[in-house]
């Protein structure tokens, strides 16, 4: 078996962006490992060795052009290893290498239209007629190039939109080749890699599992114990049989109802579990603990604190019963980090605290172990067809961890709870009844904490308002809302008006992410 040190690899430095890890997606998406490291720490150690065939530059919050920008010491990338830069990293080799950038007058955010210039190993096989569409978010551009760089393509905003400097092998794009947005962005990465890199595919789905299972194994002594957190979604589920398969005798799985599950999710949840995993298996009741936690509490931060502190306080709890209970294993993804707080330490944006990650206390008496933080869902979902985990917890759509607490903005009680259950109910059952559940990424429904007025059987109603969101995405970091045909949305909304007492109007949600997020709290 491939050791990690034996592997070749592509280093990521990291300088903030919110989408730097989908740069290490699709690089591990080719078959490719690589290792996304903090700027600061890049600066600090000798990080390149003979298994690093390639350098990228990630994009980033802040300004080349402000004091603090963060940079890099240019002999470290001055080297006979290829360089990519990616937005932030475009501009940054620019300036190093002796160009200059300028704050732009007229900023680019969102899609644009590049045009080729130049042949390049690069971009070939990546425009179509001299042409492509790309993702752009700056607001700084390069004014004048370096010396000895070649134009390879400009937007009608930014004339150096890609430059070159084929002996050197340095190359930078002022657009993100790494979002979804960007048209065949993955083959500006196969290029490089293969091309410009010549690097080799070693990065499987076999050995991603080989190599967590080791680590895994190395991290739990005899006789030492790991508390999985079975929430019955897909990361928690595939994360379950990845340590059953790791430490079978050492593994105790718990699910905790909190009240704020999907309508009789719990029962399938421990139906299914209970099977597979027999006496490891284990169900908490903490429906009353989480709703009284919740009481009065309206701000959604908060929210997500209490909740994240009192599954803690749960587990601990559980341990007291159990010997030998040292870690706890969460099916933590990188979009929850992301959000949460920076997964490099790069000057990355907080969002929002995720339940399992900004919403931990900070002293634990349990060792967190979580083998799936560096990836997003689908890899996920991958790892569980090789690991043959049930189909139909694979297929769901993703379901937060603080469940429907925070898809009824303001504050909790039991009545919202239910009518809230029963609407997401019937919006799911429609979904997958018309054949369209598998099309979207992620479907659910809000209870707003409104009322209006209505009138059903010529009496007057004064009830709650219902959001319907369903969302497709490739990852869960942009998305854009389903479009539904004017009749299925129409009949969806008439059968949750009428079968469901407290709402009297329903509502579709249109934001795409960015600039909204998926969930609404």
């Amino acid at each position: 078996m491939m050791s990690k040190n034996n592997v070749q690899k592509i280093i990521i430095v990291d300088f903030g962006s919110q989408v730097t890890q989908l740069i290490a997606r699709q690089i591990r998406e080719l078959g490719v490992y690589c290792e996304l490291i903090n700027y600061k720490l890049f600066n600090k150690k000798k990080l390149i060795d003979r298994n690093v065939k390639g350098i990228i530059l990630s994009g980033g919050p802040k300004s080349t052009l402000h004091k603090s920008a963060p940079s890099i010491n240019k002999n470290f990338i001055n080297v006979d290893i290829p360089i990519l830069g990616i937005c932030y990293g475009h501009q940054l080799i620019s300036n190093l290498f002796g160009g200059k950038t300028k704050y732009s007058k007229k900023k680019e955010f969102g899609s644009a239209a590049l045009f080729e210039k130049k042949k390049s190993k690069l971009t070939s096989g990546f425009f179509s007629n001299k042409k492509n569409i790309v993702w752009m978010s700056h607001s700084d551009s390069v004014q004048s190039k370096p010396k000895n760089f070649n134009v390879i393509a400009s937007s009608l905003n930014s004339k150096f939109a890609i430059l070159e400097h084929s002996k050197k092998n340095i190359y930078s794009t002022q657009f993100h080749p790494e979002v979804f947005h960007t048209k065949n962005g993955k083959i500006i990465f196969s290029n490089f890699l293969f091309k410009i890199c010549k690097v080799k595919k070693e990065w499987t789905d076999k050995y991603k599992i080989s190599r967590m299972m080791k680590s895994i194994r190395s991290s739990v002594k005899k006789n030492e114990k790991i508390l999985c957190a079975l929430s019955g979604g897909v990361d928690s589920s595939v994360l379950a049989h990845l340590l059953f398969k790791s430490v079978k005798k050492d593994l105790i799985c718990v699910y905790v109802d909190t009240g704020l599950m999907r309508l009789g999710e719990t029962e399938e949840i421990n139906k299914i579990f209970k099977k597979k995993f027999k006496k490891i298996f284990h169900k908490i009741d903490a429906k009353r603990i989480f709703l009284n936690k919740l009481k009065n509490i309206h701000d959604p931060e908060k929210k997500r604190k209490i909740i994240g502190n009192t599954f803690i306080k749960i587990f601990e709890n559980f341990t007291k019963r159990k010997r030998n209970i040292k870690f706890l294993a969460q099916g933590t993804l990188y979009p929850d980090l992301i959000e949460s707080k920076s997964f490099s330490g790069s000057p990355t944006s907080v969002i929002k605290s995720h339940h399992n990650v900004g919403g931990l206390p900070k002293k634990m008496k349990l060792k967190l172990i979580e083998p799936f933080n560096e990836m997003f869902k689908d890899e996920v979902r991958k790892i569980g067809k090789t690991l043959k985990v049930n189909k139909y917890l694979l297929d769901r759509h993703p379901f937060p961890g603080p469940g429907l607490a925070i898809r009824i903005p303001g504050k909790i009680d039991q009545k919202k709870i239910d009518i809230l259950k029963a609407a997401d109910k019937i919006f799911i059952d429609e979904l997958k009844k018309r054949n369209l559940y598998n099309d979207i990424w992620q479907a659910f429904a809000v209870l707003i904490p409104i009322k209006t007025v209505g009138v059903m059987g010529d009496s007057r109603t004064y009830d709650f308002v219902c959001a319907l969101r369903a969302v497709t995405s490739v990852d869960g970091m942009t998305s854009d809302y389903f479009n539904f045909k004017y009749k299925d949305i129409t009949e969806i909304s008439n059968r949750i008006i009428n079968e469901v007492p407290g709402i009297n109007r329903v509502v579709y949600d249109v934001t795409s992410k960015p600039p909204g997020t998926i969930e609404w709290e």
